[in-house]
């Protein structure tokens, strides 16, 4: 897709949709032609004036949808699916996207609001605490932090948000992802290779809403996004926590759940970011999802192992994604 915009010369130039998406506030992108572009500055103290340009409702509707089906049908085959859009998830949507460009990466998330549980520090505190050297990844993204020196080992966000709303930005940015909020992942597609395993080839959908109503409705059948590689990031057990780990010991894939055990910051961050990897062919569990399948510690309101947990776990997906992929590609399975 491209974008016509008008340049100072008076012709106009085409922007490619990856350029778009990263164009500053103040351009204006046309659609079908040129258009004026307008300043906060200009509109100040012209209120008594000020209208919105016409137009009618159904225009809203079929902005909406058009676009959101056309995701869901660009999507549907994707080379990566992310689910959870909590802190590990998201540091890990914006490291593949930004390593590899060319690939579709696909996020899942159960709740409207992306972020998980990195909105606040703990106990409803605002202020984020983040061990060293998890501070490379605050530079990365241009988060700004307090850090009392080389005598302290952790540094401190001002507010939870400020990272989360950050990094949740930049991945949106990235012309190759798409993020599906307010969507649940009911189940995973499995595939059996050669010696009777599972091997995982996608996730099964459902909006949230109606995932909560299956036990008071009927015939409410899912949809389904097949990709070789999925990355789930679901946190601790809960409603829709640790899903994909649960879903794997119910279909045989692994013993049984080790289960969470008591908050031990030390043992809990460093067990998490080392442990994360692929739990079965094809699915990589990363995040607090990952101490319900090791019985790893509880680390409470310290946030460093999440986002490298999420770093790893991109390294991970794309050490093994050829494999995967070629997997999945056999005798026409995928």
């Amino acid at each position: 897709m491209h974008f016509q915009e008008p340049s100072s010369n008076g012709h106009t130039v085409t922007l490619p949709a990856s350029k778009v998406a990263n164009l500053p506030h103040a351009t204006a992108v046309p659609v079908k032609g040129a258009t004026k572009t307008q300043s906060i500055e200009e509109m100040a103290g012209k209120w008594s004036d000020f209208s919105f340009a016409p137009i009618r409702e159904s225009q809203v509707s079929r902005a909406m949808t058009r676009r959101y089906f056309t995701d869901l049908d660009s999507y549907a085959e994707s080379d990566i699916v992310i689910v959870g859009a909590g802190s590990c998830g998201l540091s890990s949507a914006y490291c593949l996207a930004k390593a590899r460009p060319d690939l579709k990466i696909a996020i899942v998330e159960a709740g409207v609001a992306p972020g998980g549980g990195a909105w606040l520090g703990g106990q409803l505190f605002s202020a984020m605490v983040m061990r060293k050297p998890a501070d490379a990844f605050l530079r990365e993204l241009g988060v700004p932090y307090e850090d009392d020196g080389a005598e302290s080992n952790f540094v401190v966000v001002k507010h939870a948000a400020l990272f989360t709303s950050t990094v949740l930005s930049k991945v949106l940015q990235f012309p190759n992802v798409k993020l599906f909020n307010a969507t649940a992942v009911e189940d995973l597609i499995t595939r059996t290779d050669g010696n009777g395993g599972i091997r995982i080839a996608g996730v099964v959908t459902n909006w949230t809403l109606v995932s909560m109503h299956h036990d008071d409705q009927s015939c409410m059948d899912p949809n389904t996004i097949n990709a070789p590689i999925i990355i789930s990031t679901t946190g601790h057990d809960g409603p829709f926590g640790a899903f994909s780990a649960k879903r794997l010991v119910s279909m045989g894939g692994l013993p049984a759940l080790g289960g969470m055990r008591g908050l031990d910051m030390n043992t809990a961050e460093d067990a998490i970011v080392k442990g994360t990897r692929e739990i079965a062919p094809g699915l990589i569990i990363g995040g607090m999802e990952l101490s319900e399948v090791d019985g790893a510690n509880r680390m409470g309101p310290t946030f460093g192992a999440m986002a490298l947990s999420g770093v790893k776990a991109a390294e991970e997906a794309l050490k093994l994604f050829e494999t995967r992929k070629a997997e999945c590609a056999e005798g026409g399975k995928f």
